[in-house]
């Protein structure tokens, strides 16, 4: 579904292509081909956004959420004092250079390629707030609801999965939202292979908002004006590497989001205390104070005709059964209550709409709280 006519789209695509390409400080050339322009960070997509014109940018949160206890357990590699290490965020496309101070990465594959067909997500149908469209999109999530938060953090493995046409994605992300059918607000960040998106296979860090259930407002990285990113070593939309192999090496990255009280705002922040940007929470109705409904794992877009499933994979594309090594997995789960303190979720829930194509299988110990293992093949045997 088109979330705004086809003139308007075009005058808004235009506005932010001149300014996001307008004079770069500099350019750098990615190993994948991908062209990162670095952007005034004043002169970035944001600003565009008629609710933005005035607004002050937020060069770091007033306050990050408060650690509460996480650990690891036997299933997942420690160091030498049992706590998770802190891993850079790696991208290809820094292998070739990095932007001044005072600028942002703009990957400049965000401009025409596909821009009307996949910038925004497809509609889909919500009911309270939860995640229901099996005839295309299909996920393995688990969920936390019917309380009051102020953010979610996980480690996400990182993969990449086959995805079979260029209509499809894979994705493996955190949900944040309130509200519920066309006033259903999201943000969400993690990682997607999307070639329609993207043009190409690659695994990509991404980000999404909405604020009317995926009908007419919000989008995909900086494609439309909203989030205002202040990282100037990492891009949105460019690739992450390395990624895991089957029972081999494995990758993770850390994404926490949160909102700060004082600022009113929306942080996304990568590792334990590095930030990407901010959703000024005036963009939003029901997520403007706070988020009732928190929900991490993958999810797939399946266009197959003639009665088949896709082939397109989740996760590593092996089923949650198969745990370390060889499913892909989402681990130290937590939520930022009231009092600003990342604690463990509560009674989560989990959701397979087609168990024999894509699963998920929760878990718990003293050591690593809460985690999940997820994902499969597609078509297969059990799922034609």
């Amino acid at each position: 579904m088109n979330l705004c006519d086809a003139s308007s789209k075009k005058i808004q695509f235009r506005k932010t292509l001149s300014r996001s390409n307008k004079i770069p400080v500099k350019s750098i050339k990615s190993p994948d081909g991908d062209i990162i322009d670095c952007i005034n960070i004043y002169h970035q997509p944001a600003f565009d956004h008629p609710l933005l014109k005035n607004h002050t940018i937020l060069m770091r949160p007033s306050l990050h959420p408060q650690k509460g206890p996480i650990g690891e357990g036997e299933l997942f590699k420690t160091n030498a004092h049992g706590q998770e290490d802190e891993k850079p965020f790696a991208q290809l496309w820094q292998l070739s250079g990095e932007c001044p101070e005072g600028t942002i990465p703009i990957t400049r594959n965000q401009k025409a390629r596909n821009f009307k067909r996949y910038a925004k997500k497809k509609h889909k149908s919500f009911s309270h707030g939860q995640l229901d469209d099996p005839s295309t999109h299909e996920h393995a999530v688990a969920s936390v609801q019917n309380n009051v938060y102020f953010g979610a953090k996980a480690t996400i493995n990182v993969w990449q999965p086959q995805v079979q046409t260029s209509g499809e994605f894979s994705l493996a992300q955190i949900w944040v939202l309130a509200g519920a059918n066309s006033f259903l607000n999201s943000v969400e960040a993690g990682w997607m292979v999307s070639p329609s998106l993207y043009g190409d296979n690659n695994t990509r860090l991404f980000t999404f908002w909405t604020r009317d259930g995926y009908q007419s407002v919000g989008c995909y990285d900086l494609f439309c004006p909203g989030f205002v990113q202040t990282n100037t070593t990492i891009a949105l939309g460019a690739t992450i590497s390395p990624v895991s192999t089957y029972h081999g090496a494995q990758y993770d990255i850390i994404l926490c989001i949160f909102k700060d009280p004082k600022q009113n705002a929306w942080w996304l922040q990568y590792g334990n205390d590095g930030v990407i940007g901010y959703w000024p929470a005036s963009l939003f109705t029901s997520l403007a104070d706070s988020a009732s409904l928190i929900q991490w794992g993958g999810e797939v877009v399946n266009t197959a005709q003639g009665g088949q499933h896709t082939t397109t994979q989740m996760g590593s594309g092996h089923f949650a059964e198969e745990q370390a090594g060889g499913a892909s997995y989402f681990k130290n789960l937590q939520v930022v209550d009231q009092s600003n303190t990342l604690v463990p979720p509560g009674d989560i829930t989990s959701t397979a709409q087609k168990p024999n194509c894509y699963n998920i299988l929760l878990a718990k110990n003293d050591d690593a709280g809460d985690f999940f293992f997820y994902g499969g093949p597609g078509r297969n045997p059990n799922c034609p």
